[in-house]
């Protein structure tokens, strides 16, 4: 791996720090250029960005108040494993650039380490590029109603979790904060990136998905779906950005514990999202508080993905 790659040197996952979460970051070093639901991000120059993933909690694409302690530490490892993983099929987003060399003031650095790398500065496209292996979730009540899934005709007799016979695309739009992404069409991202992209992210995150699913089997893991990003550099090549493969991203499934006909245990936000499920909200801003079981369950999950996904 290069340095970029590397698991952060200062972050131990067989130990748990849940006295110093961090929500929000404000660097006095860098010009803050956008704060996002779990990362902020600061101009470097106009080559490069710092991305800071926090301990914030999304879901329903709505911010919650309490940190999950340790959750950015291990969102940002994880990607990183996955970048390296994946660079032979597409160029990312990292950089070799050390944090200490854009950041030299010792009281902002050490708070971040661990949380934060330097990228290449690239434009992102407005797609989510989603790529579903199982039967679950929305997917799932769409397929219940429709036999279909993001108008994607799927055989019938189709089971909860159930393992589909080949990976399907399904972008959705990209919402602001407190706003829902949007199912839409391939046709969609046609119009919304051109032909000659949009045939490149869908045919690149079903390849990057079947090969991270074969990976993640040999460990013990199924990959149900995921969300891919990209971005384009001056020369109009596309690159992998944002995060790959995390709890936050994707749904994890131990083998072990796997069969059809229920929504199976997970390593990811799934856990958050069945509690509030329970819940009398109606998923729109201000997210509740949650539980301090909640929260360290939750933590310990994403912990025990990393742990088995990376051999720690």
């Amino acid at each position: 791996m290069s340095p970029a790659c590397s698991i952060s040197s200062d972050y131990n996952l067989h130990t748990m720090n849940y006295s110093n979460p961090l929500y929000q970051t404000s660097l006095n070093s860098l010009p803050l250029a956008n704060r996002g639901k779990v990362r902020d991000i600061y101009t470097v120059d106009d080559k490069h960005l710092l991305i800071v993933t926090t301990d914030r909690l999304s879901a329903f694409d709505v911010v919650f108040p309490d940190p999950v302690p340790e959750k950015g530490k291990i969102l940002t490892d994880v990607s990183n494993f996955w970048f390296a993983r994946t660079a032979s099929v597409i160029p990312n987003h990292l950089t070799n650039i050390a944090l200490q060399d854009v950041i030299p003031n010792r009281r902002e650095l050490e708070p971040i380490l661990g949380h934060a790398v330097v990228v290449k500065r690239l434009k992102a496209l407005p797609v989510e590029a989603i790529v579903r292996g199982y039967l679950i979730g929305s997917g799932w009540k769409d397929y219940q109603q429709s036999g279909k899934v993001c108008g994607i005709q799927l055989e019938p007799g189709l089971q909860m979790a159930e393992k589909l016979t080949n990976p399907i695309y399904t972008p959705s739009s990209k919402a602001e904060i407190g706003d829902h992404d949007e199912n839409i069409q391939y046709e969609d991202t046609v119009e919304l990136l051109g032909a000659d992209i949009a045939a490149q992210v869908r045919d690149v995150s079903i390849r990057i998905y079947i090969k991270a699913a074969k990976y993640a089997a040999s460990k013990g893991i199924i990959i149900a779906d995921t969300k891919f990003e990209f971005g384009l550099d001056d020369a109009g090549t596309l690159h992998l950005i944002d995060e790959v493969l995390t709890p936050d991203s994707s749904r994890f499934w131990p083998i072990e514990s796997y069969r059809t006909g229920i929504s199976p245990p997970s390593f990811d936000k799934q856990y958050v999202r069945d509690y509030l499920e329970t819940l009398h909200w109606n998923k729109q801003p201000p997210a509740p508080e949650l539980p301090a079981e909640v929260i360290q369950k939750t933590s310990e999950k994403y912990k025990q993905l990393a742990l088995q996904l990376m051999e720690l």
